[in-house]
């Protein structure tokens, strides 16, 4: 383990240093991550697996507090995966100086959906990739495809500001009954968790509607959600979208192509994200 990036080994000549950023609560999905960049890297490579709680990130009244801080079993989950070295650095070493003054502004696309209801926080992700990206220095990074908005901000960053590394997006790792895997899924209760499978059973109605165009595909998802709001525990959606993944503007009835289906919402007190790639043949016929 690493507590500064200048305890990094230097990175061999002929290999690449891929990086996994992740805040720890190591889980599969985690380790999907781990393990995709360590198969990119091969054995001449190296893969940088960094834990850091971004206090950026977290708006009042979020769980910053609460978020689960467990390195010594990250370690383990880092390792097994196949992570050469796991950066952990105190907020010290990430910000100098305190809360950074100077920071990336996510802009509009960043203002939507997840951007709307935690107003910030992309704009705290964003500074905190280009600082482990400028500490880190891999030519390619590995990031999961169910932050689905984040990815597509990262992306963006990347490419507005020239970073020199390619970002490589890795699945969502679902539980056998369909939910997504997140570090937050451990603060729900038993019951909690069978209302909160109503996200990814939205996003499979919508997958199984999608011969019929992107609003039948949307309203198969809804209505599964608006069951669900009738649930006990009860599941309350913040939002459900059917989106352009270039910039996260809602689709057309008439549009083609690949678009991203977002949903968030909240089961207890623990608020969910999933979201599900739909490919639409914009004819009517299925793709």
């Amino acid at each position: 383990m690493a507590d500064s990036a200048a305890e990094l080994p230097a990175l061999p000549e002929s290999g690449e240093r891929c990086v996994v950023m992740t805040m720890g609560a190591l889980h599969d999905g985690h380790a999907a991550l781990i393990r995709a960049a360590r198969e990119h890297a091969g054995a001449c490579g190296q893969v940088v697996v960094t834990v850091f709680v971004n206090p950026l990130q977290f708006g009042p009244g979020e769980d910053l507090d609460r978020y689960p801080r467990t390195l010594d079993a990250d370690l383990r989950v880092a390792a097994e995966a196949g992570a050469d070295v796991v950066l952990a650095p105190a907020a010290e070493e990430v910000y100098r100086d305190g809360a950074p003054r100077v920071r990336i502004a996510a802009g509009p696309m960043g203002e939507r959906y997840e951007g709307a209801h935690r107003p910030g926080h992309f704009d705290g992700m964003l500074t905190v990739v280009a600082k482990l990206l400028h500490l880190t220095r891999p030519t390619v990074a590995f990031y999961g495809t169910k932050d689905a908005q984040q990815l597509a901000l990262i992306r963006r960053m990347v490419r507005d500001l020239d970073f020199p590394v390619r970002i490589v997006g890795v699945p969502t790792v679902r539980e056998p009954d369909g939910l997504a895997l997140s570090s937050r899924n451990r603060y729900l209760q038993p019951a909690e968790r069978e209302s909160a499978r109503a996200l990814s059973r939205a996003l499979f109605a919508a997958e199984r509607a999608v011969g019929q165009g992107p609003g039948p595909a949307r309203g198969a998802a809804q209505a599964v959600l608006d069951e669900a709001a009738a649930m006990e525990p009860t599941v309350r959606t913040d939002y459900l979208a059917l989106l352009d993944p270039a910039d996260f503007t809602p689709v057309s009835e008439d549009f083609a192509g690949e678009a991203v289906l977002a949903v968030a919402a909240r089961v207890g007190t623990t608020r969910l994200i999933d979201n599900l790639a739909l490919r639409f043949a914009g004819d009517g016929a299925r793709p």
